[in-house]
């Protein structure tokens, strides 16, 4: 590998940061600061699950690897960014995943943008409305054999397919629940009778997965590039805060 570039394809993490619909707010207290002790240190309390972030299999299963536990390897390799623009509520198929270029081969990290990252917001919009995957494409990629996959959105399932809709704790929002049955004529249950499918799908087929993908991923979209987002070394963590960063040789270009 010649001079290389590093994208950034992380959101920022801090103060009001856009969060998950139940998580409680992030807080950071300054515990020394300039003018006090001519320092500055901080306390931060949060969930690991906001901004851009690794899910660990301990997150949705019982004796699943915990963030310690997981192969460095895992978030580290080749691999590409696809195009795969998609509309409020829209599913991501497997035909949109076999018809994706760079075609997505055996053993790829594969970052799936769909555009809804330019809509990272507290907002409905971003978080009830995004398109996302759904057991189908969890299925496409075990059979597939990717290392990992991360997506643009707020989870690695369709938002209806989470508590956001009639599942687990849900539905957190069930006027968004029906307002799917309005536009649609269908219950959210009809159509997504399963609890997070791709979730478990991939994370127990010992595929890794990162959620709230932004940053510069538009600038290597349509590439075959080098991936590295690793988690912090968090005994018995169900899941990390990452930088996640695309690298670029620019000999290649």
């Amino acid at each position: 590998m010649g001079k290389v570039k590093l994208y950034d394809l992380s959101h920022p993490f801090g103060d009001k940061v856009p969060l998950w619909p139940y998580f409680a707010d992030v807080k950071i207290e300054r515990m020394q600061y300039h003018a006090k002790s001519g320092v500055l240190s901080q306390v931060i309390t949060t969930t690991m699950h906001c901004t851009t972030h690794a899910d660990s299999p301990a997150h949705v299963f019982e004796g699943g690897m915990f963030t310690d536990e997981i192969p460095l390897d895992k978030y580290y390799g080749t691999g590409v960014a696809v195009s795969i623009p998609k509309k409020k509520w829209e599913k991501i198929m497997p035909e949109d995943l076999e018809n994706a270029r760079p075609k997505i081969e055996k053993g790829d990290i594969v970052m799936i943008n769909t555009g809804w990252h330019h809509k990272y917001s507290d907002s409905v919009e971003y978080f009830c409305y995004s398109p996302g995957l759904y057991k189908e494409a969890g299925e496409w990629f075990v059979e597939k054999g990717v290392k990992c996959i991360g997506v643009d959105q707020q989870a690695l399932d369709h938002p209806l397919a989470t508590a956001i809709g009639p599942h687990g704790p849900g539905p957190l929002r069930p006027d968004v629940c029906e307002e799917y049955k309005k536009e649609t004529g269908r219950d959210v249950l009809e159509d997504f009778p399963e609890w997070e499918p791709c979730h478990n799908m991939i994370l127990r087929n010992d595929i890794m997965g990162y959620e709230n993908v932004g940053g510069d991923l538009d600038k290597v979209t349509g590439k075959r590039v080098t991936f590295a987002g690793f988690p912090i070394r968090w005994m018995k963590g169900d899941g990390s805060i990452v930088r996640l960063v695309a690298i670029v040789d620019e000999g290649d270009q």
